[in-house]
């Protein structure tokens, strides 16, 4: 086995070598050679801040040059233990160089890209941490993507009717709660098994949104027009260079998803209760010998897993368009999944992997509209790529929690 498993890290440690090298390659060619010499790419920081400018070609050929440097000592030696750090390095590099040439004789507003990220990755953090709430309690949930249409067009609806978009966002939280509530009967009650259940829940949700939108809010307009959460520009906060306009004028969505992240971070790890769901997780035989009630505490967990999601599917239709649109999710809830993968079932590491995948679908828009020359389809594809190579091991393999996805059925 441990040969194996060693053949497997040396073949994996020269494809990232590889990689880097085609990384390089493709800057030098592509990016250096259709660049024009004299042109100088310029991104804003913000008011009261210099631009900082770069002459495109000299950039991309430096930047090349690095990327070959570490793909050669990848693969005639490679980086140990580091190698996914190099592997973010060298990805890092290959953005800033797709953002010079997209903004070669032009002027990208950098503060922007970052804010336009991290509103991005608001969904995707809430879709993770319901996939960690759930999931280290020991339950499968692919059932996000439902969770987020569910909540999204409750959101919309329950806005629209009441007049309020708080209402209308406790009205996304309590559906999505319920889509929880009935993910856990069929997985914990009836032990049906849990990808089949999650999957279910999908079908339901995408199928019963398009119906309702098509006879309730198409024919009256009215009750799909809830508006949205305006931004809220704290005193002086707002002001700080480059990280005052990223992090401090943002809708309420925003500030929950910081304080999200932060709170069960410490729930989890820091609790009684973070403990107990851990343990049932983990091991329910026992954490049921100790007194703990499994099946409750599982139960909970995806109750309250679902409530997140909730907010992340409210978020569509009352924090960015204000109104809801048939699948208008677009398969986030399964790259909110990938992302609490590649975040190892931690709420900061889902954050840090949803800030990925935020960037790469906000990346795709950016360069669409500087048009690169590269196909829109080509473009449409970059955050869906980023989930893929993330599924598919890239970034090593994570250890899910041993009782992930096995029912448990109280003994005696």
């Amino acid at each position: 086995m441990t040969a194996v498993s060693s053949r497997i890290s040396v073949r994996r440690a020269r494809v990232l070598g590889v990689l880097f090298l085609a990384f390089g390659a493709f800057t030098a060619v592509f990016f250096g050679g259709r660049a024009e010499g004299g042109q100088d790419a310029v991104f804003g920081l913000g008011p009261n801040v210099p631009a900082l400018t770069l002459p495109v070609r000299a950039t991309m050929y430096a930047l090349a040059l690095l990327m070959v440097f570490l793909g050669g000592v990848q693969l005639f030696r490679g980086f140990g233990r580091r190698t996914y750090v190099v592997l973010g390095v060298v990805v890092g590099i290959f953005v800033i160089g797709s953002l010079a040439y997209a903004a070669r004789g032009k002027s990208l507003n950098f503060t922007s890209l970052l804010n336009s990220t991290l509103l991005r990755s608001v969904p995707l953090t809430f879709g993770a941490m319901s996939g960690v709430l759930c999931e280290r309690s020991g339950v499968i949930n692919i059932a996000i993507e439902g969770m987020f249409l569910s909540a999204a067009f409750t959101g919309a609806l329950v806005g629209s009717v009441s007049g309020s978009l708080i209402v209308g966002l406790i009205g996304g939280v309590l559906v999505g709660g319920l889509m929880g509530w009935f993910l856990a009967v069929l997985s914990i009650r009836y032990r049906v098994d849990q990808i089949v259940a999650g999957t279910v829940i999908n079908i339901f949700a995408l199928g019963i949104t398009s119906f309702l939108s098509a006879r309730i809010l198409q024919a009256n307009q009215a009750l799909n027009n809830p508006g949205r959460f305006q931004v809220v520009d704290p005193p002086l906060l707002g002001d700080i260079p480059v990280v005052g306009p990223v992090l401090f004028r943002n809708n309420l969505f925003v500030y929950l998803m910081f304080g999200a992240v932060f709170t069960l971070s410490i729930a989890l790890f820091r609790t009684r209760w973070g403990l107990r769901v851990r343990a049932v997780g983990e091991h329910p035989l026992a954490a049921d010998t100790l007194g703990i009630k499994v099946l409750f505490e599982r139960y909970r967990s995806v109750v309250l897993g679902g409530m997140m999601a909730g907010v992340g599917g409210a978020f569509f239709t009352l924090g960015s368009v204000g109104r809801f649109d048939e699948g208008m999710t677009a398969g986030r809830g399964f790259i909110a999944l990938a992302a609490m993968i590649f975040g190892r079932w931690s709420p900061w590491g889902a954050f840090g992997a949803a800030l990925i995948f935020g960037f790469a679908d906000t990346l795709q828009t950016r360069l669409a509209i500087l048009d690169v020359g590269i196909p829109s389809e080509f473009l449409l594809m970059a955050p869906y790529l980023a989930t893929i190579l993330v599924v598919a091991g890239v970034v090593g393999r994570a250890r899910p929690p041993a009782a992930d996805g096995k029912p448990y059925a109280k003994e005696g």
